[in-house]
């Protein structure tokens, strides 16, 4: 099966993060990561069912604390959890509609790059400076994090930004290339930090990672090889031959 084929056999909630929930364990890691506390006016963009709202809220202790979920049937499980909380609050509406004045702490986890841009637009411009916007995996686009523990990311205003792609991967990995073992290692990170993979599939969701991260700096000219290395040539003939899965159309 092409990548393409696969992907478009994915339900949209998959592609686009729907349904996907944080476990509490590394909710309260972002939450640390992200000093979190009682002056705090906490925003959830994308909350879904509203375990982040409800443990900035009882375990944090902040002053507000509020998700924003478009869904109304995923929202009204959010509900459910904070209806007893003074301090919480779900509001069923799209990320791009409300108000960001109040927020002194953002945690915003959305794949898609129009949204994204389109949220760092109104972050620059809705949003008081010293706000902490606070991501997962990357930064907001070429904007420096104020603090980085990967792949929990911390952004403040007033932003400040890298020249290019290359600036950011060496700040924040130490090299202004990506090989297969930075790729490798990248991917590894990201799942075991995220805990929602089981044990037993870790190595596979870690190599289908890894591929996709390394092919992405080759085709964006990032990548550390001039050809592509034995390894990255040995996982996409696992991939396709044990899993039905090409990945050999990504390479441009």
């Amino acid at each position: 099966m092409d990548i393409s084929e696969f992907v478009s056999s994915l339900p949209e909630k998959v592609l686009t993060g729907d349904d996907i929930s944080l476990p509490e364990n590394v909710i309260r890691k972002i939450f640390r990561f992200g000093e979190v506390s009682n002056d705090d006016i906490f925003y959830h963009l994308g909350c879904g069912i509203g375990n982040t709202v409800q443990i900035a809220a009882e375990e944090f202790g902040v002053k507000r604390s509020i998700g924003i979920e478009k869904s109304v049937e995923i929202a009204s499980v959010a509900k459910k959890k904070v209806r007893r909380l003074k301090n919480a609050q779900i509001i069923v509406d799209d990320i791009r509609n409300v108000s960001l004045s109040d927020a002194t702490v953002v945690l915003f986890w959305f794949n898609d790059e129009q949204i994204a841009n389109q949220m760092t637009a109104k972050f620059k411009k809705e949003t008081k400076d010293s706000i902490r916007i606070l991501t997962i995996l990357s930064p907001l686009g070429l904007i420096k994090p104020s603090k980085v523990n990967f792949p929990f990311f911390m952004t403040m205003k007033p932003f400040e930004f890298y020249k290019d792609l290359q600036e950011q991967i060496e700040t924040i990995h130490g090299t202004r290339c990506l090989d297969f073992t930075g790729s490798w290692n990248i991917a590894s990170r990201y799942v075991t930090e995220m805990d929602v993979v089981p044990g037993e599939y870790q190595r596979f969701v870690i190599m289908v990672q890894c591929m996709v991260i390394w092919i992405n700096a080759w085709n964006m000219g990032i990548a550390c090889e001039s050809e592509i290395p034995p390894p990255v040539k040995a996982y996409i003939g696992i991939l396709k031959e044990f899993f039905n899965l090409d990945l050999s159309s990504m390479i441009q």
